[in-house]
């Protein structure tokens, strides 16, 4: 007797209804079915089935060995899943989700890497400021900055994301640049509003000082913030992916270098699947290799 087909004929005859519904999506006679469900029962000792000649029904025993029998096929057909996968080159698509300041400056640059290495793949990228539900937006994986709440969702980390507070020379000329976050008190503040008006904490060795802004302006874009920092309309605490062509131009500037701005925790987020595609797969280890560093001083662009 082959266990594996007497098992599969067991879970599709009751899944069908009766041996004669089982028999062909089997491909196979109802006699055989039968045959090979008699065979299991006499191999196990004991009765799976109770057979009448209108209807059937699972005994005590057929209904807990139903699921193991479910659980061992189900294993049988990721595994070779699992095997098929791994013979050919990642294909199909991926839906990605990101932050629109980290997705536009960091992860697009990036991506070219990774389709270099899996030209297969189609990346269909969504780019928002809010955190998109991975089941719900059919996500495939999503990156996250800040700390995460308990999820059932497995979670690669990545980089800290890292901010920096900056001005332009025009406007710090006219207000005064300052060494420390006490001297802070005089200035305004463009604001990213979906984190809302808070302190801005500094560290520096083991010290640390906070500083409540004055808000100038409030605005729900990253890039917003970016372009009212360079227009002199105030201080912007910005992403360094954002800021880092800006103060490298000189058109903002970096401001207390000395003090560490705040940084926020990042991961990618991914399914807890017991099959992982390999173009998932490759896209995870991905992401650890590209933003396992600092953004600004390994680009990511990068060869």
């Amino acid at each position: 007797m082959d266990l594996f087909t007497a098992m599969r004929s067991f879970v599709e005859t009751v899944q069908a209804g009766s041996m004669n519904a089982a028999a062909p999506r089997l491909g196979v006679s109802s006699a055989l079915v039968g045959q090979r469900i008699a065979a299991l029962e006499e191999h196990l000792q004991v009765r799976l089935l109770n057979r009448t000649t209108r209807q059937q029904s699972l005994t005590e025993f057929g209904e807990s060995y139903l699921e193991q029998c479910r659980d061992i096929l189900e294993l049988v057909a990721l595994s070779e899943g699992r095997a098929s996968d791994q013979q050919r080159e990642p294909q199909g698509r991926l839906r990605i989700a990101a932050p629109v300041s980290f997705g536009t400056e960091a992860l697009m640059p990036a991506l070219g890497r990774f389709s270099a290495a899996a030209p297969q793949v189609q990346i269909e990228l969504a780019l928002s400021d809010q955190n998109e539900d991975l089941v719900a937006g059919g996500f495939d994986a999503a990156f996250r900055i800040g700390t995460l709440e308990d999820s059932s969702l497995l979670q690669a980390r990545l980089a800290p994301y890292r901010m920096v507070l900056c001005a332009s020379p025009g406007y710090l000329a006219a207000h005064g640049r300052p060494a420390a976050p006490a001297q802070l008190d005089s200035h305004r503040a463009v604001l990213f509003s979906k984190t809302g008006r808070r302190p801005w904490r500094f560290a520096k060795g083991g010290e640390t000082r906070s500083w409540m802004p004055g808000s100038a302006i409030s605005v729900n874009s990253g890039q917003a913030v970016r372009v009212a920092a360079n227009a002199g309309m105030g201080v912007a605490l910005l992403p360094e992916v954002l800021a880092g062509s800006d103060i490298a131009a000189g058109r903002l500037e970096q401001m207390m270098p000395d003090w560490q701005a705040p940084q926020q925790p990042m991961s990618l987020l991914y399914p807890r699947d017991r099959y992982r595609p390999q173009r998932l797969a490759q896209f995870i280890a991905f992401a650890r290799e590209a933003f396992s560093g600092h953004l600004t001083q390994h680009p990511v662009g990068a060869a």
